[in-house]
């Protein structure tokens, strides 16, 4: 099936279910958004500290390295073997001098260009490569490499536009606001989702489910719609931002007047230190959400800094890499606050443990549901920023953008 011949309506408003489950469509994302025009969260620059550094990581399906060189700058490229497929580098993260394959030991340098074959010359004047070779013409792909306030990101693609462009001044304004000093990794997960990559980037854009399938987050009064708070959503659809502040008036009928499972004054925390942070950001926001188009995180609850990388998997199951943060100036004091409301995220978070079932619970829901549709029409059928988050605007943002790179008409 091709993305084309699914029935997508003409609204916003309505998503088809088929493009959740879809093989074909699958593969075209692959083509259309992840080695198309846009840019691709790789890694943190803190995590290249020195020359020889390395990450390695994915874009879409496929696997990439990330290595600051001597030179100072960073450079990434296709963590394939121009020779016979195999992985260039094996582990996650580490440090080189250079790059060897393991299958036959064809070498790389820091900025991916091939520059040894094994016995390129044969043995004994017998074998070897043709004369004709040139290591010039074979290599990896390489990335298009930008940072933006220690956050490294890469795309195949010539055609995207600079780094602040795609993200639009909304957007780099806030991730300013969070990342404003060097930050320091304090903790890491990776986390299976039994479900397609685009269930949990919708997931994250919806603020409108937040204090309902979040008991801790209304129980606790962390995040209530009720509360002071907006949403942002950049011209594209692609790029947004949900925020709120802690706010006792917002404690209203409002919830209990709905029968909601997630407004129960039942619950206690046994040790309520957990939420007792310190005063970071002056303007009062205690929770800010911030996503990109099409698979990066940057959260901020409370004190709790995080970024989240959004991985496709196949077209029922995805992969979330969180990397918990800190800055390099905290006080150990400072610095535990942080690691006790880690607790709050993450595959096991008081609140984040139900992110990563929901997409599985729609993921088996929409098994029947072919040529029917999902209903996004929470706060109208446009893509527009404002101050209620009792709305789907940024998820409505999403497929906006997505339509656009898939060349599906609007």
């Amino acid at each position: 099936m091709q993305v084309q011949t699914i029935r997508w309506a003409d609204r916003l408003s309505r998503v088809p279910f088929d493009v959740y489950a879809d093989a074909d469509v699958h593969q075209q994302e692959q083509a259309r958004i992840f080695h198309g025009p846009s840019w691709h969260y790789l890694c943190l620059e803190a995590e290249l500290g020195e020359a020889g550094q390395y990450r390695t990581t994915f874009i879409g399906g496929t696997p990439v390295v990330v290595v600051r060189d001597s030179d100072g700058e960073i450079y990434g490229f296709e963590n394939r073997c121009a020779h016979r497929g195999a992985l260039i580098a094996l582990e996650k993260a580490g440090r080189a001098d250079s790059f060897q394959c393991v299958y036959h030991a064809w070498s790389y340098n820091r900025q991916g260009d091939l520059t040894g074959v094994a016995f390129e010359q044969g043995v004994k004047g017998q074998g070897g490569m043709p004369p004709h070779f040139c290591k010039q013409d074979h290599g990896p792909r390489k990335l298009r490499i930008a940072s933006y306030c220690g956050l490294v990101f890469g795309s195949f693609s010539d055609e995207v536009p600079p780094i602040e462009e795609y993200l639009g001044d909304d957007i780099c304004a806030r991730i300013e606001r969070v990342l404003h000093k060097p930050v320091k990794v304090i903790g890491r997960f990776t986390q299976a989702l039994p479900n397609d990559w685009k269930l949990y980037v919708e997931n994250v854009r919806d603020s409108y489910h937040a204090s309902l399938l979040h008991l801790f987050f209304t129980t606790f009064e962390i995040n209530r719609l009720s509360q002071k708070g907006g949403v942002i959503v950049d011209e594209s659809g692609g790029n947004h931002v949900s925020y709120s502040m802690i706010d006792p008036a917002a404690k209203d009928a409002s919830y209990k007047e709905q029968g909601l499972r997630s407004d129960h004054d039942r619950y206690r925390l046994k040790d309520p230190s957990l939420l007792a942070g310190f005063d970071e950001w002056p303007d009062g926001i205690t929770l800010q959400i911030l996503s990109v188009f099409p698979g990066f995180v940057l959260q901020q609850i409370q004190n709790c800094l995080a970024v989240r990388q959004v991985l496709p998997k196949g077209p029922d199951r995805s992969e979330l890499n969180w990397v918990y943060l800190g800055f390099e100036d905290d006080t150990p004091e400072q610095t535990r606050v942080r690691l006790k409301q880690c607790n709050l995220v993450g595959p096991a978070g008081f609140i984040s443990m139900e992110d990563g079932a929901v997409g599985g619970f729609v993921q088996r829901g929409i098994a029947g549901a072919q040529g029917l549709d999902a209903v996004i029409e929470m706060g109208g059928d446009t893509v527009a920023s404002g101050e209620g988050r009792a709305t789907e605007t940024s998820v409505r943002g999403f497929w906006k953008a997505y339509r656009q790179h898939m060349g599906v008409a609007a």
